[in-house]
């Protein structure tokens, strides 16, 4: 069975304000390509469809109108669970149309698969945590854990856990579930884990929001049953095989760049050629990026206004840092955005002397002067009067906490 593992789509993500869907819509008109190309079986994707629990409709859309191409009216079929960026129920509110579509959505540790015979594949076998598909003759069991809050965790291994379950570490618990799961792995069935949570060892980004709480969450890498021939996780964005491990546990990464920390290496997806009892044959297929994020760092504002202009038609988002000895005009900003379209940020670099100056300044300055001027120095634009008022009342109420503290 050849599988074709992506993830963290993160549809409806912004970049500063600026929307992505047309880069991601240019991704998966490239998915299509592959599917096609590769004569894929299966589609696997691992978590975060959307960047947040309530997408915008462009988003949804762009979702379900793929995701139908892809499985090419249920030819392919496509096991999607949710991340720790989507919302459960609304991810799985279509499931009861999606079947027949051949669209497998689970939206919980506790979900569970519709068995039942499709037009072009069954599933012959599902509960909490796991399903069984059967195409072409050949059968697939999965192992399912969408985001495993600690409360959804708790609530799949027992709703009766005794003080000491309770007092176990996440990743133990993680290794429970997986070992209590693990009995529906059998020899003549291919056997994979599909999950979404932070794995020790991952190379994380800027762009992922934590999950793993300082470490509280993070899961040891050898928690994975050693029947399990493929691991297909989602969460972090760089595409990376995990350490620590000698079974075959991945991290797809997400198809974009979405943060400044992601621009030293290509995205991709993995394709995976898998028989029963036999190991994975894993190859890594680099996707085009259609849409780069730069930095450009500029040795002056004449520089980083020459630069603009001589990039005007380059098709990338920038961020710029312009090195200067004094603060940039709102006409010189202007002029740098009217150049440059695709400009994200502008920072200043300043000096160490004329640092020192203004931390020396900045000691006379109030709370709200010193606000104004780091939003300023952050977004080019003043805030506005209830943006300051939430910031002192914050301020204040941290304030009135500490005293009582110490009275």
């Amino acid at each position: 069975m050849k599988i074709l593992h992506t993830s963290d789509w993160h549809l409806g993500k912004n970049l500063e304000g600026y929307s992505r869907l047309e880069e991601q819509g240019q991704f998966l008109e490239e998915l299509l390509e592959i599917v096609d190309r590769e004569k894929i079986d299966l589609v696997i994707i691992s978590g975060d469809i959307y960047d947040s629990g309530n997408p915008p409709a462009k988003a949804e859309k762009l979702f379900y109108s793929y995701l139908k191409r892809i499985t090419k009216g249920g030819k392919i079929p496509t096991l999607v669970i949710a991340g720790n960026h989507d919302n459960p129920e609304r991810l799985v509110a279509a499931s009861p149309l999606a079947y027949e579509q051949g669209i497998i959505l689970l939206g919980t540790p506790k979900s569970k698969a519709l068995i039942g015979d499709y037009d072009y594949y069954s599933i012959i076998d599902a509960g909490e945590g796991y399903l069984e598909i059967e195409k072409n003759k050949e059968r697939l069991v999965a192992l399912t854990i969408p985001y495993p809050s600690e409360k959804r965790l708790n609530e799949m291994l027992s709703e009766s856990m005794d003080e000491e379950e309770q007092q176990k570490s996440y990743s133990q618990k993680i290794a429970d579930l997986l070992e209590k799961l693990s009995i529906k792995f059998r020899e003549d069935s291919i056997n994979i884990i599909v999950g979404h949570f932070f794995v020790a060892g991952g190379e994380g980004t800027d762009s992922e929001r934590p999950i793993q709480l300082g470490g509280s969450l993070a899961v040891e890498a050898d928690v994975f049953p050693k029947k399990a021939q493929y691991i297909a996780l989602g969460h972090l964005h760089r595409p990376q095989k995990v350490k620590g491990t000698q079974l075959e546990v991945y991290y797809s990464g997400s198809p974009l760049q979405y943060s400044k920390s992601e621009i030293s290496y290509a995205k991709s997806i993995y394709i995976v050629d898998i028989l029963p009892g036999q190991k994975a044959n894993v190859t890594e297929f680099y996707l085009k990026n259609y849409k780069p994020i730069e930095v450009w760092k500029c040795s002056s504002i004449e520089d980083a206004l020459k630069k603009c202009e001589e990039n005007s038609e380059k098709n990338v988002w920038v961020y710029l840092e312009i090195k200067t000895d004094r603060v940039l005009l709102q006409s010189e900003i202007k002029e740098m955005r009217r150049l440059k379209k695709d400009i994200v940020e502008i920072v200043p670099i300043f000096n160490d002397e004329e640092e020192e100056e203004e931390i020396e300044d900045n000691k006379e300055k109030s709370l709200e002067e010193l606000f104004k001027e780091f939003y300023y120095h952050q977004k080019q634009v003043n805030p506005t009067e209830e943006m300051i008022e939430l910031f002192l009342s914050i301020i204040n109420e941290g304030e009135e906490k500490d005293e009582t503290r110490n009275s």
